[in-house]
């Protein structure tokens, strides 16, 4: 594991240490993927880590001349919850929402996403359909390149060790322009694309295409376009025959793997019929988005933004002590700084509700409020918790009483193990305080990132709903 974890204040020290450790360094700002790779083995020259979760400004999406541009700390519920980007980048609000669940896009990273470099990875392609930028910054200077050329190979990028991702830069869609992203995965929510599609088309007055591009996900060992579909395309409107031809092309053009999750057979059919429905989709008079108009995000008041940084760089060795505040409160520990937030939580801080389910963001019986955000705690490494506060569901209980999700949980016999219940009660609690009447969508939204292995949901669902009359009552 690391020997030493770096909780920077800026990004000029940030890229100090990457210049300093090299390839021995690896920046740290979601971490989702990182930590499980590193718990299982992987990455075993990293010996710094460098976590710029703490700089205010990185995490900010905004509009310059026409281009959008995302700070590498923004999140995918950034993305979902920014109407610029639905707007005018629609495609990359439809990736994001695809991406896990509400506990995991507050700390996913876009810029993770396409640092990780996965031809599975949803954002990377819409991104390059919509003909994407990434600002590359190290202690010598800055380079810009095109999303498309950043990718050498399966998982390789050409970010160079002492590189950071500062910046993504996408050209927001003009009024003659649309795009979609479509996405076909193995269950509704925390899905690993088994085929993605993203199309931008501009047309021109008379309906007519005046310039397509078209992405595959998932395919191929890197995120592919097929400029014989394109082709097709241009100076036709989009007529059943026009659009069966361009799949057909795609479907030629691409050469899948056979995986667990699909054959190469059966993903070259869907890309056919995914590209078919996105083009029959942007053919329509209206659009529909796709996305829910008030999403559950599970992020506090802030909206999981920094407001306030660090005033000077912190560095943690294996014997620093963690001062933070959980559930009320202050405690300083000098153990545990080499594990995962859960693992501390449970093992140091001595507070077993936070459960290990799957220990790779899969099940949400971890979850946990970190500065009011809910995250996946088996995805965030323990030092994060310094200076910061956290809430178990050892902290629900309000006073004397229970909070209204536990007494309904309780009400409602909506527990049956009961190994999943305080991932759900976290959900809970963090929905009422967002949303204090949620509709059955809303709900199941919010606990779309947790599982329970015994019950068919109905009895959570409904503790859900009472919990919300209860909270009314009691304001």
């Amino acid at each position: 594991m690391w020997r030493a974890y770096y909780s920077v204040s800026s990004i000029d020290e940030a890229l100090a240490l990457l210049d300093e450790h090299q390839a021995a360094a690896r920046i740290v700002a979601g971490g989702t993927d990182l930590i499980i790779e590193m718990e299982r083995g992987g990455h075993p020259q990293l010996k710094a880590l460098i976590d710029i979760t703490r700089v205010p400004g990185l995490d900010q999406i905004r509009l310059e001349d026409d281009t959008i541009v995302l700070g590498p700390l923004v999140t995918h519920n950034h993305v979902v919850g920014s109407e610029l980007i639905r707007l005018r980048a629609l495609p990359l609000a439809q990736a994001s929402w695809e991406v896990g669940a509400p506990q995991i896009r507050n700390r996913a990273t876009v810029a993770g996403n396409l640092i990780t470099a996965s031809p599975a990875n949803d954002t990377i392609t819409p991104l390059i359909a919509m003909d994407a930028e990434v600002t590359l910054a190290s202690a010598a200077g800055e380079r810009t390149l095109k999303l498309a050329d950043f990718y050498s190979g399966f998982r390789q990028t050409v970010l160079r060790p002492n590189e950071l991702l500062v910046s993504i830069r996408i050209p927001a869609l003009e009024d003659d322009q649309r795009g979609v992203f479509l996405k076909l995965g193995l269950r509704r929510a925390q899905a690993i694309s088994v085929v993605d599609v993203a199309v931008v088309l501009r047309r021109d007055k008379d309906e007519r295409v005046a310039e397509a591009r078209i992405t595959l996900g998932s395919v191929a060992a890197t995120i592919i376009r097929v400029p014989a579909a394109e082709q097709s395309l241009l100076g036709e409107r989009l007529t059943t025959a026009v659009i069966a031809e361009a799949g057909r092309l795609a479907s030629a053009t691409a050469t899948p793997i056979d995986d667990v999750r699909g054959s190469a057979e059966y993903r070259s059919e869907m890309v056919k019929i995914l590209v078919a429905r996105a083009l029959r989709q942007l053919a329509g008079a209206e659009q529909e988005t796709g996305l829910p108009d008030a999403p559950p995000m599970l992020w506090g008041e802030d909206g999981a933004i920094v407001k306030r940084g660090l005033p000077q760089q912190i560095l943690h060795r294996p014997d620093t002590p963690i001062e933070t505040r959980v559930n009320g409160e202050d405690l300083s520990i000098s153990t545990g700084q080499q594990k995962s937030l859960l693992h501390w939580l449970r093992d140091d801080v001595g507070l077993p509700g936070t459960k290990e389910g799957c220990a790779e963001g899969e099940c949400g019986a971890c979850t946990v409020f970190l500065d009011d955000v809910a995250v996946m705690s088996c995805m965030v490494h323990a030092p994060r918790a310094h200076g910061a506060e956290i809430v178990t569901v050892e902290g629900l209980r309000q006073g004397e009483r229970l909070h209204p999700i536990q007494q309904a949980f309780i009400d409602e016999a909506a527990v049956q193990c009961g190994y999943c219940t305080p991932g759900f009660l976290m959900a809970g609690a963090k929905l009422l305080d967002e949303i204090p009447e949620p509709d059955i969508e809303q709900i199941n939204y919010s606990i779309s990132g947790n599982l329970c292995r015994c019950t068919g949901y109905y009895k959570i669902v409904e503790a859900f709903r009472q919990a919300s009359k209860a909270k009314a009552e009691i304001r």
